[in-house]
């Protein structure tokens, strides 16, 4: 089916929102998970309209009451999973990846001699290959050393839909995979389906977390990956998670966004290379 018939199709099935019912969803959504839907009121009647059917409601006034006074936090995240895209792949936006190489590890590794602790947060893990492709390069660099290192990785959604398939770590991979890691760090799952081996699985903790809430974890963090989430947000938003970030980075640490997107010019981190920032 072609785009045009595609967006005729969901228009045939979308229900209407009045402003005063979108307005309220609007307001619940930023303000709770920093989400910003102003502009987005066709995606929002789109993707919610088979939700509100399914449950059985008539129209949206009904949803957005039950929603605001008795939803449950499976109903808050079927929500979020349909308003955002959760979408990401392995070796996506290579070149962050190879300053994380060349620059970013080096530097971390050499600081951690004595104690051989890495400190890193995949911030909005979404399906999870990205904490699972950080833990690939660690291991290719750090080699026969590597099991002398905690190199744990935290990685973290605020979607459980998410966070479900991020552990079951079952992908199709892309042909950019290079074939000693397709070799070395997955293992066949049955058609053109792979599970990413257990040495890389087991080296990543998953955690459903909002990045609106404070960041109180035990260690702050050498490296923040948060790509592809401050999209969502609107400008005092990303000002405040910048800063909160900034605060749970240890000095000399680095902050990794996507080239999509960009902090904002109160940010208190300085920019070392493009979408790659550091505590200084």
């Amino acid at each position: 089916m072609d785009t045009s018939k595609k967006q005729a199709a969901a228009a045939s099935t979308s229900m209407a929102i009045t402003d005063k019912d979108f307005n309220r969803l609007v307001t619940f959504v930023q303000g709770k998970y920093g989400i910003d839907l102003h502009q987005k009121r066709q995606l929002v009647t789109s993707r919610l309209s088979g939700t509100v059917k399914n449950m059985g409601y008539n129209s949206f006034t009904e949803y957005v009451d039950f929603l605001l006074k008795k939803g449950s936090g499976d109903d808050i995240n079927h929500l979020l999973s349909r308003l955002t895209t959760n979408y990401t792949y392995f070796m996506r936006e290579v070149e962050s990846f190879d300053y994380f190489t060349s620059t970013i590890l080096p530097d971390i590794v050499n600081k951690h001699q004595r104690d051989k602790c890495l400190s890193i947060w995949s911030a909005a893990c979404s399906s999870g290959e990205e904490p699972y492709n950080v833990s690939m390069y660690i291991m290719d660099y750090l080699g026969g050393q590597a099991s002398a290192w905690d190199t744990r990785l935290l990685a973290s959604d605020i979607s459980m839909d998410a966070l479900t398939k991020a552990k079951k770590g079952i992908y199709e991979l892309p042909d950019t995979i290079p074939p000693n890691w397709r070799k070395n760090y997955f293992k066949p799952a049955g058609g053109k389906q792979y599970e990413v081996a257990p040495r890389i699985k087991n080296n990543v903790i998953f955690k459903q977390f909002n990045l609106m809430d404070p960041i109180h974890f035990k260690r702050k963090f050498d490296v923040i990956f948060c790509r592809n989430v401050m999209i969502y947000f609107d400008q005092q938003t990303k000002s405040d998670l910048a800063r909160r970030m900034f605060d749970a980075t240890v000095p000399g640490g680095y902050l990794i966004i996507s080239k999509a997107e960009n902090l904002p010019p109160d940010t208190p981190y300085a920019r070392v290379a493009t979408s790659i920032f550091q505590k200084r």
